[in-house]
């Protein structure tokens, strides 16, 4: 069924942020005065690769609304210029952030972070699908209430792993740091990846860094493949329980068919038991669990500021990879912010006309779509999904 042209419901206002090939505005449902976080992509920059939005949102539609920690799909339409999608606008921050920003942290805190997020992603797996791009920065916080749910958010390279015609992904993608060995193998994946990057995130959390921080991804790349990482320096890991160390190691699990499922994850004793697990404050007399924070926050600042030195690097080497790759390819890097520019100037309200997608499209719909995505998969995908990667 073709999309019905109406007038736009929504008004836009100041933009939220921006990453490879989209930008995020604030949207305003005019009629509800509901506030939305809108994602804006040009459609230049998707010419041949419809696919990738079309997939994003088959994803969305399986699981949103669905579960309180997965980021809602509330509205997708398109103008004449740009794509739009209009998603839960979480105001809470990242999860680093709100982390770094309390005054104290327990191991406590943070197992009861892995098993609400880890209660998602079993959630997300039930509906067949693989998230591939599970990292902090794609967690986020409803509301900046201290009990406010925490939310998985960018769906942009998840994939529907059809169980009846069961098939492995093949191409290379995600965010480096947390991908499983077998992406960077090519061996197929599925969703055990989302287990890995689990096991990551847990390590992260518990030290304020990644276990397989090198200086440079080839390093990192090898680091990975080959599960070399260690629980040092001892001095951040010495306030770690044995226990919640033994989860990590279990969600690192080189081999994808020897990882625990979701679900098996969600079982192990650091999440399941009553009891907390910490090690004990030395300074306390009553035996109160050690403060994560002080350490977690030396090393998270130290990466954070060695990040920021080398992201112009990293930045310059991606629009190379693009310069020396195919001509469609090169003049796709040359137009990106400008093209990134035009999305921005559309200025949405009730006096624009757009073409409005049915909520209700069949999933008859989403299918065909999906698999034109699969087979457009093995095509030049990998470039377009690392540079997706850093995407918003």
């Amino acid at each position: 069924m073709a999309p019905a042209t109406v007038p736009c419901q929504y008004r836009t206002g100041k933009t939220l942020g921006s990453g490879t090939y989209a930008i995020v505005k604030e949207a305003v449902h005019i009629k509800t005065g509901k506030y939305y976080a809108c994602k804006v992509i040009n459609k230049k920059l998707m010419e041949g690769r419809e696919y990738m939005v079309r997939n994003e949102i088959a994803v969305l539609k399986k699981v949103s609304k669905g579960y309180r920690n997965i980021v809602t799909l509330h509205d997708y339409f398109e103008t004449a210029h740009n794509l739009y999608l209009c998603f839960d606008l979480c105001t809470g921050g990242e999860l680093f952030d709100r982390i770094c920003a309390k005054g104290n942290y327990y191991e406590e805190d943070a197992a009861a972070l892995v098993r609400t997020i880890m209660g998602a992603v079993k959630y997300i797996h039930d509906c067949g699908i693989v998230h591939r791009d599970l990292k902090p920065e794609n967690l986020l916080f409803r509301t900046k209430d201290e009990d406010a749910d925490i939310m998985i958010a960018d769906f942009g390279l998840s994939r529907v792993m059809d169980d009846e015609k069961f098939h492995l992904l093949t191409e290379i993608c995600g965010t480096p740091g947390y991908m499983a060995p077998e992406i960077f193998k090519k061996t197929g994946h599925g969703k055990p990846v989302d287990v890995w990057a689990m096991g990551v995130i847990t390590y992260f959390l518990l030290c304020g860094y990644t276990p397989f921080d090198r200086d440079s991804q080839q390093q990192e790349m090898e680091a990975i493949i080959a599960g070399d990482y260690h629980f040092e320096p001892q001095e951040y890991w010495a306030n770690v329980s044995e226990t919640a160390k033994d989860f990590v190691k279990e969600c690192l699990t080189i081999d994808p068919r020897s990882r625990p499922t979701a679900a098996e994850a969600l079982k192990h004793k650091w999440l399941a038991s009553d009891s907390p697990y910490f090690v004990p404050d030395p300074d306390s007399p009553s035996g109160r669990p050690t403060n994560l924070l002080p350490h977690i926050q030396k090393a998270f600042d130290a990466r954070k500021t060695f990040r920021k030195a080398v992201f112009s690097m990293i930045a310059t080497k991606r629009m190379s990879l693009l310069a020396s790759g195919a001509p469609q390819m090169h003049s796709f890097g040359q137009n990106i912010q400008k093209f990134k520019e035009e999305s921005e100037k559309e200025q949405m309200n009730g006096d624009l006309h757009v073409m409005h997608y049915d909520s209700q499209e069949s999933e008859d719909d989403l299918k065909k779509q999906d698999d034109v995505s699969k087979e457009q998969a093995e095509g030049e995908i990998p470039l377009v999904e690392q540079m997706a990667k850093l995407s918003v």
